[in-house]
């Protein structure tokens, strides 16, 4: 008996994890050179490339490598390196606008790659909202071949940072983070979901042109957290997988609102010691009386103020 309980609870959570994979159907991978420079790069990049249940895209720093993978009778890798470019982004095969580079953060402008004959100015890009079928013939390839870094022509001005503007963005982050906690206390996973898309709405709408660099470091692999979570409590109706995921981004958020000081009004973080299996979990809540998003009604008030943020 003591042996099936250890073989029942890894077949749990193999069949959670099973859940949380993303489904792709008629998969197919293809790995490519994507030029960029750090963790903001990689958002932006993975951003780009992402269609849900359609594509996505794993973008390595180090080596500068994307892996695509993405079904095939969608889209293909064509459509997914036009997206990435559209974004600012380079690859061996189809170049960003230079005007779309200008923009980018400061830290994220690589050393660009020369396009093999033609004009750097010429190697723009055209999104296509549908899956191609073909190679657009206004969008000129660009040669695997690299020669000498390109001469920068005209770049417009760097986009200054406006903590003004970033301290709105990440509150309605919060906002939204807020409006998913309050429908698990309602035990309402239909609208859990509904909640958690807008918080990855949310979560895009966050300018990096509004980090200096140090705030992008801290801020990066937080929001690359936090999406995480959001997209599968997005994902299901089940409130307990949600409730899974609402631990870790519950965490997460609050890291968010500590360093950068989000909040306009005290946000408590709040804690229950019964939640998961006794280990205990946190949560960040407007109000200072305990709701708690882990149990609902039946365990609705069990929990206590840890922390307040004013």
């Amino acid at each position: 008996m003591k042996n099936i309980i250890p073989i029942a609870f890894a077949a749990i959570i193999s069949i959670t994890q099973i859940a949380c994979a993303q489904q792709i159907n008629n998969a197919q991978t293809e790995t490519v050179k994507v030029y960029g420079n750090c963790g903001m790069c990689e958002k932006n990049i993975e951003t780009a490339a992402y269609q849900k249940g359609v594509a996505k895209a794993d973008w390595d720093m180090d080596t500068k490598m994307a892996t695509l993978t993405f079904d095939g009778s969608k889209t293909n890798a064509d459509e997914i390196l036009r997206r990435i470019a559209a974004s600012g982004y380079d690859s061996d095969k189809y170049a960003a606008p230079d005007a779309v580079f200008a923009k980018l953060h400061s830290c994220c402008q690589y050393e660009r790659p020369v396009p093999t004959g033609t004009n750097a100015e010429e190697a723009t890009v055209k999104v296509v909202e549908k899956p191609a079928t073909a190679m657009p013939a206004e969008v000129p390839p660009v040669a695997a071949e690299k020669t000498a870094p390109a001469t920068k022509t005209e770049e417009a001005a760097p986009v200054q940072p406006n903590p003004d503007e970033l301290k709105s963005q990440l509150g309605e982050v919060l906002n939204a983070y807020y409006a998913v906690k309050n429908a698990l206390v309602g035990d309402d996973g239909k609208t859990a979901s509904a909640k958690a898309k807008e918080l990855l709405t949310a979560l895009g709408k966050v300018s990096m042109a509004n980090f200096n660099t140090e705030q992008h470091g801290v801020y990066m692999p937080l929001a690359e957290k936090i999406k995480f979570d959001a997209e599968h409590i997005e994902e299901t109706k089940d409130v307990s997988h949600q409730r899974d995921h609402f631990d870790t981004l519950s965490d997460n958020v609050f890291k968010v609102v500590k360093a950068f000081k989000v909040n306009t009004e005290p946000a408590y973080q709040q804690f229950c010691p019964m939640a998961r299996d006794g280990k205990g979990a946190y949560w960040i809540s407007k109000e200072k009386g305990v709701k708690n998003p882990y149990y609902g009604k039946s365990m609705l008030t069990c929990g206590k103020v840890t922390e307040t943020l004013n």
